[in-house]
């Protein structure tokens, strides 16, 4: 097996550098990384290490100033700005500290949305949906609005609108900031269930050390470098 199939997620030498006027910040100081598949990978660190801005980079939303990223062995460098957002839309899913879901849509439709971007709408995406909402526990929420739902639930239904078009990879940003100790656990373990079941590597960037204790690694970050990868399974 080559080295890019046995990986899913393959980062090689990652910098990321922005220009203010004239200071230039380094955020991403060559950073490396192999993930495999259906691994759950925590990115920790204290604020403004780089995590965010990596993850974004990983999720093809933001471009390094210099290094690969490759997906599923797709070198995410070679593709033009129109197939890497067909490739984003397929390949991989986004929850968020904040939800983004459309206020003048239901859970079911807000879950819908990304399947219906770059091709038709179809039967199976609309039961798939129904599916994922009694997956994550709202079944009974399908017609509601989002100013119907709790925070918990609402991110509830942005975790299953992430996974509608069966993505391999799951990146989530600080998904608990915003909720209480109660919901941000059962997040977590809802997380965690999904990624058991449907096969998916899952990444998560998080202050919280609750959200350490299963996954099967935990890579700190420091001014933009890697500085600790423990491995727990």
């Amino acid at each position: 097996m080559s080295e890019l199939m046995k990986y899913i997620i393959r980062v090689e030498d990652l910098y990321k550098v922005y220009n203010t006027g004239p200071v230039k910040v380094e955020v991403l100081k060559g950073i490396s990384l192999n993930v495999k598949p259906a691994e759950v990978v925590v990115i920790k660190g204290p604020s403004g290490v780089g995590k965010s801005t990596l993850l974004h980079i990983v999720g093809a939303l933001d471009l390094p100033s210099s290094g690969k990223v490759f997906i599923d062995g797709q070198d995410l460098d070679r593709l033009s700005n129109s197939d890497l957002a067909r490739f984003r839309n397929q390949a991989i899913g986004f929850v968020f500290q904040f939800h983004h879901l459309l206020p003048e849509f239901t859970a079911y439709e807000n879950v819908l949305i990304p399947s219906f971007m770059h091709e038709p709408l179809t039967k199976e995406k609309e039961e798939y949906a129904r599916h994922l909402l009694n997956e994550v526990g709202l079944s009974h929420r399908l017609s509601h609005k989002p100013n119907e739902l709790s925070g918990g639930e609402q991110q509830r239904v942005a975790v299953a609108r992430a996974l509608i078009n069966k993505p391999k990879v799951l990146l989530a940003d600080e998904p608990t900031g915003n909720l209480d100790r109660k919901n941000s656990e059962m997040l977590y373990d809802l997380l965690l269930d999904l990624n058991q079941k449907l096969n998916q590597t899952l990444i998560i960037v998080t202050h919280d050390d609750h959200m350490t204790l299963k996954a099967h690694r935990i890579i700190e970050l420091d001014d933009g470098r890697i500085v600790n990868e423990i491995r727990r399974v």
